[in-house]
């Protein structure tokens, strides 16, 4: 019975096999190993289906010309002369040239198995930070009657109109963020039955979440007096996150790229208005 020892040790032999590193003594041997054990075959086969991908996977590129004339420049080669014949080596100092080479291959080896053996560790991703928030803006029957989408990076909220509703020419509808147990504070006053951009500055991104929440009620025209709501509160709705892209993000993207689109043309249509009527 093999220890786990024998058994990684002759596992890194069979890759060494493969990668064509062993001596000819131990190539020989594995090979024996090979036709009368099966499992020596399989171990080989194996390590044949990791590494010789490695090899697929390298173009072929035709060197240069000049980079063979630059050889034989190096190497002396580029003008024919009687060859000098080189001095014969000793056996000790071949034995101890193929012993270095030996052991050059065997490190190759040992990386390429550790290369192909390792575990590769996920890469965790984080959450995308929240950019877009959106709150359904209900009316005391529970009908929708605005929907608001919040880009916290464009400092903008974008009111659309689900169920347009009249009011009286001398009225103004008005947005409220109502903070957790805080004081309302307002959005701005908006057009009820047209969408409408809406700055958000530095105190409404700070109040913004989900504990928050949108209210919308009728003022005076041009808005409340008192900084606070005055007239009757005809809507609320709370704060949410945008949906991810696998829950329907893509689509609340494109919605909301088209009440921005719709508001712009609103505005330069207007824009456009007052200019000929001036």
């Amino acid at each position: 019975m093999n220890t786990p020892f024998e058994d990684d040790r002759n596992n890194l032999r069979y890759a060494e096999y493969v990668l064509g590193v062993l001596d000819a003594d131990t190539r020989a041997a594995v090979a024996r190993e090979v036709i009368e054990n099966d499992e020596a075959a399989t171990a080989v086969a194996r390590w044949q289906r990791h590494l010789m991908p490695l090899a697929q996977t390298l173009p072929e590129v035709t060197p240069p010309a000049y980079v063979w004339a630059r050889i034989l420049q190096a190497l002396h080669l580029d003008n024919p002369r009687e060859a000098t014949p080189a001095p014969r080596r000793s056996l000790l100092e071949n034995l101890r040239l193929w012993q270095w080479i030996g052991m050059g291959a065997s490190v190759v080896a040992v990386a390429c198995i550790v290369v192909m053996l390792r575990t590769v560790t996920p890469t965790v991703h984080e959450a995308p930070a929240v950019t877009l928030m959106v709150s359904s803006i209900k009316q005391t029957n529970g009908v929708a009657g605005w929907t608001a989408t919040m880009d916290l990076s464009r400092k903008e909220m974008i009111v659309v109109p689900a169920t347009p509703v009249a009011y009286a020419k001398d009225r103004s509808t008005q947005l409220w963020l109502i903070p957790a147990g805080g004081k309302p504070i307002s959005v701005g006053v908006f057009t009820p039955d047209a969408t409408n951009v809406l700055p958000l500055n530095s105190t409404l991104l700070a109040q913004l979440g989900p504990t928050a929440s949108l209210a919308v009620s009728v003022e005076p025209l041009g808005g409340s007096p008192t900084g606070q709501p005055t007239g009757p509160v005809v809507a609320q709705g709370s704060i949410g996150a945008a949906p991810t892209p696998q829950s329907g993000g893509k689509i609340a993207m494109i919605e909301w790229r088209s009440a921005r689109q719709r508001a712009e043309a609103s505005h330069i249509s207007s824009h456009a208005e007052g200019t000929l009527l001036s």
